[in-house]
């Protein structure tokens, strides 16, 4: 029987819903095997491998971002997850695998650190295996037989294979995985090798779950924030805890309205909400804009300008963030002014006004504007 000849996929291809797709983390698993094996067996170090997908038809290419070898037969290579659109936990992540011989004539997968461990009953595998998923393990296993091929090597052999993923502990607790009885890290999955992504319409029910699980113990105060850099102020500044905080990306209104929902049903009436970020997406709530999404509204320059005009900024000041393109160079020509801090603290109070109007269920809007540097822009000095 003549196999097929595998063609590359291609990613330029979107999804139906018009979104890019990814690579799964079982790949980037593979693709990791591939390239310490490379080095151990023939004394390779490729910049990219090509992983075979799971459909017979199609491979992939995975750059390799660092191998590093721990003498002559064990070595570590890495490789950073690129979920394309897909609003996944574990895009940009880097992904290891450290491969070495056993005497033990078997492929063996190993819970490298980052990666979870089965605690619970209903799994493929047996409690105590490393939380990788069939098909991943059916692609390494592929991998390694490719490798030894290539190779030219006769006999019996096997391999230890430690799959790990760098901050994976930190990352997994942005996922389910606790609840599902996988302690220690992310998953390693993938039914096909190629990340499908979610739909606009999957992406706000997982903002509106993300929000009834951060309410749903009646807590003082939550967070919303459009990214990471609000994310991060209420985790470093603010102290929340991971639940607490809620990504709402570009979709401040639905995020909003989906809180007013959950607390309703709660009959209950939220103390605090935070909103953090940077301003350049915030601050478009004062033209009433409530998805922020560039391809849906005008930059926040103009809201801005016209804010600090009302404010009684310095005329020229005014008149040079007028001619800036971005809100963040707003930020850096405003830093010098005494003023400055003033006014920030005045916007996010206006912000915090408007964003009030949806949510009467909560007594309190608390706003922090960000800048892209992480600074507090009410804290900021010109001296």
């Amino acid at each position: 029987m003549t196999l097929p000849i595998r063609k590359p996929f291609d990613f330029s291809q979107l999804a139906e819903n018009g979104l890019r797709r990814g690579v799964t983390t079982g790949t980037c698993a593979t693709a990791a095997v591939k390239a310490a094996l490379l080095k151990i067996l023939c004394g390779e170090e490729r910049q990219e491998v090509l992983v075979n997908l799971i459909d017979g038809y199609h491979f992939v290419r995975i750059p390799i971002l660092r191998l590093e070898e721990f003498g002559q037969n064990r070595v570590k290579a890495v490789v950073v997850k690129d979920a394309g659109d897909d609003p996944d936990a574990t895009h940009q992540a880097k992904i290891f695998a450290v491969v070495q011989a056993n005497d033990q004539k078997a492929i063996r997968f190993i819970a490298g650190e980052g990666v979870g461990t089965i605690t619970q009953p209903g799994f493929a595998f047996p409690i105590g295996d490393p939380a990788i998923n069939p098909v991943p393990r059916e692609m390494m296993v592929k991998a390694v037989e490719e490798i030894v091929g290539e190779a030219g090597y006769c006999g019996d052999y096997g391999f230890d294979l430690e799959i790990g993923c760098e901050d994976g502990l930190k990352i997994s607790k942005k996922t389910y995985n606790a609840r599902l009885g996988i302690e220690g890290g992310i998953s390693i999955l993938g039914t096909t090798g190629i990340v499908e992504p979610k739909s606009l319409s999957s992406y706000l029910a997982s903002i509106e779950l993300y929000i009834r699980i951060a309410a749903a113990d009646c807590p003082p105060a939550i967070v919303f924030s459009p990214g990471n850099i609000g994310q991060r102020f209420a985790s470093k500044t603010l102290n929340f805890p991971i639940r607490r905080i809620v990504q709402m990306s570009n979709f401040v209104g639905f995020s909003l309205d989906s809180l007013q929902r959950t607390l309703t049903e709660y009959d209950y009436f939220l103390p605090c909400l935070w909103l953090a970020g940077h301003p350049g997406k915030l601050a478009k709530l004062l033209d009433q804009v409530w998805d922020t999404h560039s391809r849906n509204s005008k930059a926040a320059v103009g809201a801005v300008c016209r804010a600090a005009e009302k404010f009684g900024m310095d005329q020229d000041l005014i008149k040079a963030c007028q001619q800036s393109s971005t809100v963040e160079q707003i930020t850096q020509l405003m830093a010098s002014d005494r003023f400055a801090a003033l006014f920030w603290a005045d916007l996010e109070n206006q912000i915090a006004q408007i964003a009030k109007t949806k949510i009467p269920s909560v007594q309190e809007v608390q706003v922090r504007l960000i800048s892209m540097k992480g600074a507090l822009l009410r804290e900021i000095s010109s001296t």
